[in-house]
């Protein structure tokens, strides 16, 4: 059998259709859903589809990606009603299904536009010193992050830092989650989350330098 989005589901993943008045459990809603009720899954769609597209524009700057994503997570949701054995809340299981179906468009994007992890990484010379400057980021530097115009910048840095160190850069800097979760959604250990985040946070240091020392110059 064909799974289906319910038809109030528009382009941009959210619900046409107007609230209801009923109040029920989550026990009664998942019943609902089970069952097939077309309005259960449009109140899935309008209370969640806004909270998903947020977190695929996290993770997919092309806005036709991010809402492919959260198409392509209701429809993994609606399929695996009935594996959901309420361990958690309705929302985290959605979430944790929408970043799942981020993941999987990044990796089958090209990644012409990576750099080796290797020539991101400091070096040291044989005394233990840094081959490179290495300069504290504070005070201004740090507000300059915050302006909007650099967190495009910032983000376009992000997307060359190779996988799998990206990934675990996302889900830890962008998307917050802790290094246990980041673990179980990429099914490694958590040092390996550990030890990715650190390559991948020093990468990211790397790719960023150039800007600041630019910007610096305009001062």
């Amino acid at each position: 059998m064909t799974t289906t989005l319910p038809n109030c589901l528009s382009r941009d993943g959210r619900s046409n259709l107007s609230p209801s008045c009923e109040q029920e459990t989550e026990a009664q809603f998942l019943a609902r859903l089970r069952s097939g009720d077309e309005e259960a899954g449009a109140a899935l769609v309008r209370k969640y589809g806004g909270r998903m597209l947020a977190v695929a524009r996290r993770f997919l700057r092309c806005e036709e990606d991010s809402a492919d994503a959260v198409q392509d997570a209701f429809l993994a949701a609606f399929r695996s009603l009935d594996k959901f054995e309420g361990n958690s809340s309705l929302g985290t299981w959605l979430h944790r299904i929408v970043v799942n179906a981020c993941l999987t468009k990044l990796r089958a994007q090209s990644r012409s536009r990576a750099v080796p992890i290797d020539d991101l990484l400091p070096t040291f010379d044989e005394t233990g010193h840094h081959t490179r400057p290495v300069r504290s980021w504070q005070g201004q530097a740090l507000s300059r992050l915050a302006r909007e115009e650099m967190q495009i910048q910032v983000r376009a840095c992000i997307d060359r830092v190779p996988e799998p160190y990206r990934t675990v850069l996302l889900l830890r800097d962008i998307e917050e989650l802790d290094t246990e979760q980041t673990a179980e959604h990429l099914g490694i250990t958590v040092g390996a989350v550990k030890t990715r985040l650190h390559r991948a946070r020093q990468a990211l240091r790397t790719l960023l330098e150039p800007l600041f020392c630019a910007e610096e110059r305009d001062l």
